[in-house]
Parts: C-alpha cells; structure tokens; sequence
C-alpha cells in the first residue's frame, strides 16, 4: 500500500496558486476509514502534488476526490 500519492487540485493549476496549499491537509475517505496525509511538495510545474499519507492507501482507493482541510 502506498503511503506516497500524487494528487492534482482543479483550481491549483499553476506554480504560484499551488505554493499557498504546501503544509495543508488531506483527507481521502474511502469506505469506513479516514487516510490523513500532508502536502509534501510539488510534482512537477503544472499543479501537482506530492502528498504523504501517514498508513498506506489501498490500491482500490487511487483516483477516488480527497477533501482539503485546514
């Protein structure tokens, strides 16, 4: 299970909107569980990220919306 994912935000499209969201986290909601993670860094220029989970993702759970929080 990976505790690394790579998330892209619709409205983060750009190196400088996507600078503001470093530190903040996330929150994937998949079945009964709650997976926290942390906006780590960036994945290249075009608004990606790079966000570490602290317990591994389940593989089903790749591709599914993360909510920001905080």
């Amino acid at each position: 299970m990976p505790e690394w994912c790579l998330i892209q935000f619709a409205d983060a499209n750009s190196i400088s909107k996507a600078g503001q969201l470093i530190g903040r986290k996330v929150v994937l909601k998949y079945g009964k569980n709650n997976f926290i993670g942390k906006i780590m860094g960036f994945h290249g220029k075009k608004g990606v990220f790079k966000v570490k989970f602290r317990k591994g993702v389940p593989g089903q759970a790749l591709g599914t919306t993360v909510e920001l929080v905080g």
